[in-house]
């Protein structure tokens, strides 16, 4: 099993990444992270203007970065290298759905506000690739940061550096994704992120839970060929939206919808109609997630996230994919009800594939990862912990 810390980077890494720095240069080295995200509350409802409850989480990519003239260029352990020139950043068909097209697109964004510099970024990982944690956010906002940084002192906001990776996913890398992943790791630490407005969403920090550890399963496979179901969720919450004459979901009501079922179910699919009904109630779990994290009321917030995973398997429907016999997230749902008598339990993120999230009381931990760990692999088993930091430049001499 894989255990981390708030506030702690793995020395390792550190020393693996300083090994390949030019060592006359090793004095002029830079140091990033870029944290994964837990999404608590708040399945697929921020593409439709939605509410969510997201965490940064304590896995994440660092990166020893060295400032150089007009080229990018990301060189991460077990991945080919990335070079970038910064005067060329068209979109590519060739590198759609691949890690470049989220650099260049992040520098085409914020080209807009300004010149960029060049830099060389020696990158490890600590977070579950492509299995829902949002590596991909995490990639995109560490690019983003380092531009913060180097070439705009500091001045963008967590949520300019957001915009950035999400540009790059839906533009260059081609995934419709909403702004919750990218906003989870820019800003760190517990919020409620109501996104009624895209374009300025409100942000409100809550506390984080006390007296429950946080462990998530990575149960196999990965979300690089599931765009295509990804895009589904959001075309037909969007054509329930346009049935009532509306950009998102957000601007129809419950009761709206429920009043108009008999002339809507001739529009459109019972599957778009039961996501869109999932929309609406994830929405007002957010609200009472959030709730019962400031007042300390565990037993609420905990049938939140548990009434969320409930809705995403029987309403949203993301639990499998479609006409698959390949279904590890339903397997590791059951056995966490098996294993966990006092806590919550969820699918989190895209899902089709991924990861389960767990709030597990603190001492019963080890029964929980051993359990999951003797089904899923020792390696897909991570005792986290929520990170008050979200993506930027850190002072290693002190982690």
């Amino acid at each position: 099993m894989q255990q981390f810390s708030e506030g702690k980077r793995s020395a390792l890494r550190r020393e693996r990444l300083r090994a390949k720095l030019p060592p006359e240069r090793r004095g002029e080295t830079l140091w990033f992270s870029s944290p994964g995200r837990a999404e608590i509350v708040g399945n697929h409802t921020d593409h439709n203007c939605g509410k969510v409850l997201v965490s940064a989480l304590s896995c994440d990519i660092l990166a020893a970065v060295l400032p150089q003239e007009h080229v990018v260029e990301i060189l991460s352990e077990g991945h080919s290298p990335i070079r970038v020139d910064i005067s060329d950043l068209a979109a590519r068909e060739e590198e759609r759905g691949k890690s470049a097209s989220l650099v260049r697109g992040v520098l085409a964004f914020l080209r807009k506000r300004g010149n960029l510099c060049g830099f060389t970024a020696y990158t490890a990982s600590s977070i579950f690739r492509g299995a829902g944690v949002s590596s991909s956010a995490a990639f995109s906002v560490l690019v983003a940061a380092i531009e913060n940084t180097l070439a705009f002192g500091g001045s963008l906001t967590p949520f300019e550096e957001a915009q950035a990776g999400q540009f790059a996913e839906n533009v260059y890398f081609g995934k419709p994704c909403g702004l919750l992943d990218q906003c989870g790791v820019a800003f760190g630490g517990l919020n409620k992120i109501d996104f009624k407005d895209p374009a300025a969403p409100s942000v409100t920090p809550l506390p984080p839970l006390r007296g429950y550890s946080v462990i998530l399963t990575n149960t196999g496979g990965s979300h690089a060929s599931l765009t295509s179901h990804y895009a589904a969720i959001r075309k037909e919450m969007g054509d329930v939206a346009a049935f009532f004459g509306k950009k998102c979901l957000r601007e129809v009501g419950k009761e709206e919808l429920f009043s108009r079922l008999p002339a809507l179910k001739k529009r459109v699919s019972e599957r778009a109609i039961l996501r869109s009904i999932h929309f609406f109630e994830e929405n007002e779990r957010v609200e009472l997630a959030a709730v019962a994290l400031k007042t300390g009321n565990t037993p609420l917030f905990l049938e939140q996230v548990q009434k969320s995973g409930e809705s995403s398997c029987k309403l949203l429907q993301n639990c499998f994919v479609p006409g698959s016999v390949i279904q590890p997230l339903p397997l590791a749902l059951k056995l966490s009800e098996e294993l966990i008598k006092d806590g919550a339990f969820r699918i989190m993120g895209g899902g089709f594939a991924g990861v389960v999230l767990a709030f597990v009381r603190t001492g019963r931990e080890r029964e929980y990862a051993e359990g999951m760990a003797r089904v899923f692999g020792e390696d897909s088993v991570l005792m986290a912990s929520l990170r008050a930091s979200g993506a930027g430049q850190i002072d290693t001499e002190n982690q």
